[in-house]
Order: C-alpha cells, then sequence, then structure tokens
C-alpha cells in the first residue's frame, strides 16, 4: 500500500540468556521525523538568499568595472583573482543545479539560484577577466595603425641599367565588411536559439512519452549523455565566441544560455530519470549506496566531457571526423532496443526533430560558403553526415513500426517468451484478473488472456497496459520478460 519500510542492516550481541536458555537482546531504535513542509521553506528561503547575494554580485562587479574601465585601471587588477572568483562560482552552479536534479520538489528554485550563479561567472567574470588580459598585453607602438608583417622569398627577373636586381611585388588585400559580417553572426545566433528552443520541446514531449518507470528504462542512457555532452561543446564554444568579440557578446551570450538550458536542465534531468529507472525497486540499498553510483554516474560524465576537449584540441585537424563520430548518438539507442526487445522507446516526433535541429549548426558551417566563419564548405561531407545520422533515424523508425528486432534474422534472435501459451491444467473453471477484477474465461481464444512465467493469469490488454507503466507482475512483483 502506501506504507514505507525501512531496512536496518548490523550485528546483534546478545547480553543475556533468558529461562528458556534462549539468547535475547534489546533493540532500541530511535527514529526521528523530518516535517517536510518546514524543509521544504527553508531549502526556498536558502536558495532565495543565493539569487540575492548573485544579484548583489552582479551589481558590485558592474561597479568594479566601471571603476576599472581604462587600460591602465584593468590592468592593476590581479586576473589570479578575478579567475579565482570565477572558478568558485563555477563550482556553486553546478552543486545547486545538481541539488535540484536530485531534489525533484526543489527544482525549480535551485535552478534558478544555479542560473544567476551561471550569470555571474559566465558573463560578468569571464568578460572582466578577458577585458584585464587585454589590458595587460603589451600595445603596439605605432598609434592606432596596424602594420603587416610579409615573409617569404623574392626572385628577380631581371637587372636594371645600374646592375640592381629589382622585382615587381603585387599583393592582392580583401576588406571585411563589418556590417554584414556582424549580420550573419546575429543571424546564426538567432538560428542556433531558435533551434535550442525546438529542442527544449522534443524532449518535453519524449519525456511525457516515457513518463513512467517501465518506458524512461527503455531509453538507452548512453544516447541521452551523449547528446547532452555535444550541447555542453556547443554552450561553451559559444560563450567563448561571445567573450572574445566584445560587439557580438549579447547575441552569442544568449546562444549559449540556451544550450546551457538544453544540456543542464532537461537533458541531465532526464539522464537522472532514466539512471533512477534503470535501478532495481527492490535492491534495499541505503542512500550511501546510491550517493556513491550517483557520483560515479557524474564522475563518468564530466570525465568524458573534459577528455572530449582534450582529445579535439590534439586531434583539431580531423574535427570533421570527430563530428561524425559525435553524430553516431542514435546508434546506442539502436543496440539497445535489439538487445532488450524494447516497444517504442522513442516518439517519432522526437526522433525526426532531434535529427533534423541537430543538423543545423554543422551544415551552416560546412555547407554554406558564405558562413561568417569563413569555413571551407564541403558538400560531401555534408552529404556524407546527413546521409549517416537519415540512415540512423530510418532504423529507429524501422523499429518503432515494426519490432525492435525486424531487421535481425530470426535464427540469430534469442527464444522469446510466449505470453500466450496454453494452460494444461484447470482450463474448464474461470479466474479472476488482479487488474480488472473481471472473470477471465480460460475457455474462449488464447489471445484474449496472457500467462506469466510465474503462472498468473490476466486479460491481454491488461497486462500490456500494465507493462507499460511496469515489467513486474501484478500479483507476485517477479520481473517480467519483454512482451
Amino acid at each position: 500500500g502506501d506504507k514505507d519500510y525501512f531496512h536496518i542492516e548490523g550485528f546483534m550481541e546478545s547480553p543475556a540468556v533468558d529461562d528458556d536458555g534462549d539468547c535475547f537482546s534489546p533493540l532500541l531504535l530511535n527514529a526521528t521525523s523530518i516535517n517536510v513542509e518546514v524543509y521544504y521553506n527553508k531549502a526556498v528561503n536558502y536558495t532565495l538568499m543565493v539569487t540575492f547575494v548573485s544579484f548583489l554580485q552582479v551589481l558590485l562587479l558592474i561597479r568594479q568595472m566601471e571603476h576599472s574601465n581604462t587600460q591602465s585601471g584593468a590592468a592593476k587588477v590581479s586576473i589570479v583573482m578575478i579567475g579565482q572568483q570565477a572558478i568558485m562560482d563555477s563550482y556553486l552552479c553546478l552543486l545547486h543545479l545538481t541539488a535540484g536534479i536530485l531534489v525533484e520538489s526543489l527544482f525549480n528554485a535551485f535552478a534558478t539560484a544555479a542560473f544567476f550563479k551561471f550569470v555571474v561567472f559566465s558573463i560578468f567574470e569571464m568578460r572582466y577577466l578577458l577585458a584585464i588580459w587585454k589590458a595587460t598585453r603589451p600595445s603596439n607602438s605605432g598609434g592606432d595603425k596596424d602594420y603587416f608583417h610579409i615573409e617569404g622569398f623574392m626572385e628577380s627577373p631581371a637587372v636594371d641599367d645600374d646592375g640592381d636586381c629589382f622585382s615587381p611585388l603585387l599583393l592582392n588585400a580583401t576588406s571585411i565588411n563589418v556590417e554584414v559580417y556582424y549580420n550573419k553572426a546575429v543571424n546564426y545566433t538567432l538560428m542556433v536559439t531558435f533551434v535550442s528552443f525546438l529542442q527544449v520541446l522534443l524532449l518535453i514531449r519524449q519525456m511525457e512519452h516515457s513518463n513512467t518507470q517501465s518506458g524512461a528504462a527503455k531509453v538507452s542512457i548512453v544516447m541521452i549523455g551523449q547528446q547532452a555532452i555535444m550541447d555542453s561543446y556547443l554552450c561553451l564554444l559559444h560563450l567563448t565566441a561571445g567573450i572574445l568579440v566584445e560587439s557580438l557578446f549579447n547575441a552569442f551570450a544568449t546562444a549559449a544560455f540556451f544550450k546551457f538550458v538544453v544540456f543542464s536542465i532537461f537533458e541531465m534531468r532526464y539522464l537522472l530519470a532514466i539512471w533512477k529507472a534503470t535501478r532495481p525497486s527492490n535492491s534495499g540499498e541505503g542512500w550511501e549506496t546510491m550517493r556513491r553510483e550517483l557520483s560515479f554516474l557524474y564522475s563518468r560524465f564530466y570525465g568524458i566531457l573534459l577528455g572530449g576537449v582534450l582529445i579535439m584540441y590534439e586531434l583539431h585537424n580531423y574535427m570533421r571526423w570527430i563530428l561524425l563520430v559525435m553524430y553516431s548518438f542514435w546508434i546506442p539507442q539502436i543496440v539497445a532496443n535489439v538487445v532488450r526487445d524494447s516497444r517504442k522507446p522513442l516518439h517519432p516526433y522526437y526522433i525526426l526533430g532531434m535529427t533534423v535541429t541537430r543538423l543545423a549548426i554543422p551544415l551552416y558551417v560546412f555547407g554554406c560558403p558564405k558562413n561568417f566563419m569563413r569555413v571551407e564548405a564541403s558538400k560531401a561531407w555534408c552529404i556524407g553526415l546527413c546521409a549517416f545520422i537519415g540512415f540512423q533515424a530510418a532504423v529507429l523508425l524501422l523499429q518503432h513500426y515494426f519490432g525492435s528486432r525486424c531487421f535481425v534474422p530470426r535464427k540469430m534472435l534469442p527464444e522469446k517468451y510466449n505470453y500466450y501459451r496454453r494452460l494444461d491444467h484447470d482450463v474448464n473453471r474461470s479466474r479472476d484478473c488482479v487488474i480488472c477484477m473481471a472473470t477471465i474465461d480460460l475457455r474462449r481464444r488464447t489471445n484474449d488472456c496472457m500467462v506469466t512465467p510465474c503462472e498468473h493469469l490476466f486479460h491481454s490488454g491488461c497486462l500490456q497496459r500494465w507493462m507499460d507503466i511496469k515489467m513486474e507482475c501484478p500479483t507476485c512483483r517477479r520481473t517480467l520478460p519483454p512482451a
């Protein structure tokens, strides 16, 4: 029912023996109850305090930036001091975000505090850090003029009348229309913001599609984690671009913020829901074990995140091949569907929508010949990327409509349990379905009822709807194989 059972482990030593010679030991338990409402109010008040403190820090940073708005003034400020504070605020942002993911009822409060900490360290402190770094760099001694240094070899095709060698030097210089360049960059950030908004809607639709424990357990945690890592890279990339190009900071910071919302609020929350669904519900483990497993999950995620940054830095010449590997995020779900024989784990809108929206940024960078990044366009690579991710989406749709193992030869498939097998005993008497409490007539067609491995009978429709929520027998709670 609604009762909560507590599992206590330990050793008992008997201090005495009773009259019958049996050992006994008094067991004293001190239990304290928590007033959930008071606990909730304390947590909300704490997040309000953190939000207010972050707002004050923003005002103080603005005041300090105005105080040192000249080159000599900014050069006097220690870059290590500002960097140390930025690292502290980034830790607090991650800490409050993790707390909001763990305590679902307090998610909005902790997410607000994490967002304000994100604003403090990513927008103000990192921008101030760049201003100090620029002020401490040596300036050119030629006023506002820009000088160009050209190195190379010259060969003289002729000799003049005085016997001196000479060679004509031709230089082709192109100018950049700054206004057109900025407009292209702003349009790009608007596209990224719109794509991120669509991805939020698709994630919400998918989370509603798999809002039960059984539904969430069908989704591959590797697939969601891979997409979360991609969005975190895009967030850092756009934030860095905004810091480097000061005039485009607001546009790139907006795109970075939306990517931050996608990966930190929605994808990380969905990741935790999938992890909870895949854990055994009756394991009887304590909070310490759960916290240890959760810490291991987050350490793996952020370890892969940092490791990927190092790999991309070292292998930046092979960035297009690295992108092909990153865009194989549907493959873990395809493999999980075949292994578990899962039925419809992903909504078709989520499959199609994510496939299209994920292609927007790489197609612009590597497919648009007039992109503002001046990356050389490659039509062949873009066609290959579209074909690669389109093939993955097609396989997922085939699994959705025709079964997760529709393309696997039957000879290679393991033996599957038959829920419509016949009963050899008591076929002439009726039984009750514990789900709908109606009578099951065993003399009718076999497809009208389903038999579990633990010999319990249910109506076919009743058990199928039950298995969409829980893969456990309604009678004895034994784990059920896929239907």
